[in-house]
């Protein structure tokens, strides 16, 4: 029993984490549109008409679905968004150190100014997992919404 007890505190408390990772990030972004759009750019996967799109759009969907996970508000389909743009990035990364690109991650805006590589594979798989187990496990403790 107790360490059913333990084990939901953990998932919470990693659901909790993947939450302020994704805000944090988002925010940082938003601060830095500029600096994000061209770390997009520098990925070259997508059409340059598209880019300043998704350098707007996608730092809002990180605060807000990171907000949301956070109070524990429909974490499963707010787990699941996260996991989806998770996926997005591993796959991004993967794609630029298969070309040999030389780029910044652009990950966190203009934060850590971590470059593409194994070590970002390892860690957006590492939070790709923590992504699953809250969609998994959605009823968890540690929220502060109740759920419906």
């Amino acid at each position: 029993m107790k360490k059913e007890i333990i084990i939901k505190y953990l998932i919470a408390l990693t659901r909790i984490y993947l939450a302020l990772f994704f805000i944090l990030s988002g925010l940082a972004k938003i601060n830095n549109l500029e600096i994000f759009a061209n770390s997009i750019e520098n990925y070259r996967l997508f059409p340059t008409q598209i880019i300043n799109v998704l350098a707007i759009t996608i730092p809002w969907i990180e605060v807000i679905t990171g907000g949301l996970l956070l109070l524990g508000f429909f974490i499963k389909e707010n787990a699941l968004i996260i996991a989806s743009l998770l996926l997005v990035f591993t796959l991004a990364v993967i794609s630029a150190v298969a070309r040999n690109l030389d780029i910044d991650c652009g990950c966190q805006g203009t934060i850590d100014g971590q470059k593409v590589g194994m070590l970002k594979i390892v860690e957006n798989i590492s939070l790709l997992i923590v992504g699953i187990l809250s969609i998994k496990i959605p009823k968890q403790v540690l929220t502060f919404i109740k759920q419906f």
